[in-house]
């Protein structure tokens, strides 16, 4: 039986709310499913309270809000958290990413979700 798992978009006001939505969906009120892309990426592999046969739909609704709060201005606010972090290798390109999303140009935070949840669990997004 497949699980039907509902962020509301409206919820969705930031990158932090997604974390906070997508962990109640799945795991309940406080859950966890991810706090950051690669986390988010694990759970959706498995293990974290998905069903253990992949049977499972995300169902987001409203995501016309949710693609707007999480667009390239909250884009722009990843970017510079990661920035912080990066490795002096990796800055040049984090920088780079960073001025275009400045300029609302390129993917977005909304983008690197959904494709995430596409590449590690095909088939189990609805867009409402």
């Amino acid at each position: 039986m497949t699980v039907t798992y509902v962020i509301d978009g409206a919820e969705v006001t930031d990158l932090q709310r997604f974390w906070q939505a997508i962990g109640a969906a799945v795991n309940g009120p406080g859950g966890y499913f991810g706090s950051n892309l690669d986390a988010f990426a694990d759970c959706l592999s498995g293990g974290y309270g998905t069903p253990d046969d992949g049977d499972f739909v995300i169902e987001w609704r409203r995501h016309d809000l949710s693609r707007a709060a999480l667009g390239h201005q909250e884009t722009a606010v990843a970017l510079q958290r990661r920035l912080a972090n990066a490795h002096p290798a990796n800055r040049a390109a984090i920088e780079g990413e960073l001025a275009e999303a400045k300029a609302g140009r390129g993917p977005t935070v909304f983008d690197w979700l959904v494709q995430i949840i596409e590449e590690k669990a095909p088939g189990t997004l609805r867009l409402l």
